[in-house]
């Protein structure tokens, strides 16, 4: 099979495009014929700095596609079956090796496009707003870096739930096609006094939750535009900035931080059923996918570039070139 892959980490010129084995069937497992691939933040990230399970490394962690080989102990999951999934690396291929664990079913007619943009951005917003944010109908919320893919879900989902939602960008560009998805205020951090911009929006008070999803001094940042008893999500570190975060500044009014990680507890129950909800969601155009490139495989490095230059909204999409076989 054809893959895209490196076997140094680096810039995004380190990705080659060569013929790699095919991937084996293993255990609890099955084999998807990849479609279509979400690249993530995290695939950046692993490509820069990341491990090496091999020698060449296949990087990504979302891709959907048709399965085409089921491991003898998979009992709920079938060859010709659409579905969308993780893994820890590998998504950057015509093949992908996954466990039968971490797929959800595509539905019927669905565009395998957007659902492979669904489970860890719309499973991490939702975890970041609900399951530890708390959030509640009428709160207002921040949500840092509004036009990648965490941010374009959470504004959603928190519309949805029927909070104010204010997000910020790098340029208020970069979120006027927000608007239409639930977005109340826009706000370019890139600017001095955003922090009293978010403030004031929050209606002097600062807001009732942040989901920051950039880290490092702009945690710091985040923390300062909440109210009283206000709670600020860290998720990811899209910035890669290590600058620490000062916790002493909680106290003064009883704010509260906590880390969200979705791959802790992919496998539960409850982020199974959560995650499977989001994609029959999408499915049925109640929440958007925001797909701004796609990007064939073979030009994954200059997908990499592309989303590194901080000029996408939304998602960054691969597809490979090979034809899913006729599985009928």
């Amino acid at each position: 099979m054809k893959a895209a892959v490196y076997h140094r980490n680096g810039p995004p010129d380190v990705l080659q495009y060569e013929d790699v084995p095919d991937p084996v069937v293993a255990p609890g497992g099955v084999v998807i014929q990849v479609e279509a691939v979400s690249i993530e933040g995290g695939d950046t990230l692993n490509r820069l700095a990341g491990p090496l399970f091999s020698d060449p490394h296949i990087v990504g962690y979302q891709a959907a596609g048709t399965i085409v080989a089921v491991g003898d102990d998979v009992t709920d999951r079938a060859v010709g079956d659409r579905v969308v999934a993780t893994n820890s690396h590998g998504s950057h291929a015509e093949l992908w090796a996954v466990s039968a664990r971490t797929t959800w079913k595509i539905p019927e007619g669905a565009d395998a496009t957007a659902v492979a943009c669904v489970p860890i951005p719309f499973g991490t917003a939702h975890d970041c707003l609900f399951e530890f944010g708390r959030l509640k109908e009428g709160e207002t919320v921040l949500i840092q870096a509004g036009a990648g893919g965490v941010g374009v879900a959470a504004i959603q989902l928190a519309k949805r739930a029927g909070a104010t939602v204010i997000a910020t960008a790098s340029s208020l560009a970069r979120l006027e096609p927000l608007a239409e998805l639930g977005l109340d205020h826009a706000v370019d951090y890139s600017t001095s006094g955003w922090v009293e911009e978010v403030r004031s929006l929050g209606g002097g008070r600062g807001v009732d939750l942040v989901v920051d999803s950039v880290g490092g001094s702009t945690l710091q940042q985040s923390v300062a535009c909440l109210g009283r008893r206000g709670r600020a999500i860290t998720v990811g570190n899209a910035g890669r900035d290590m600058t620490p975060f000062n916790a002493g500044v909680l106290g003064r009014q009883n704010q509260s931080l906590t880390g969200v990680y979705l791959g802790g507890e992919i496998t539960t129950p409850r982020v199974q059923t959560m995650v499977q909800d989001l994609v029959d969601d999408v499915a049925a155009g109640r929440l958007t996918v925001l797909v701004d490139r796609t990007f064939p495989l073979a030009e994954a490095a200059a997908a990499h570039e592309y989303i590194e230059s901080r000029r996408a909204i939304g998602r960054v999409v691969l597809t490979p070139t090979a034809v899913p076989p006729d599985l009928a």
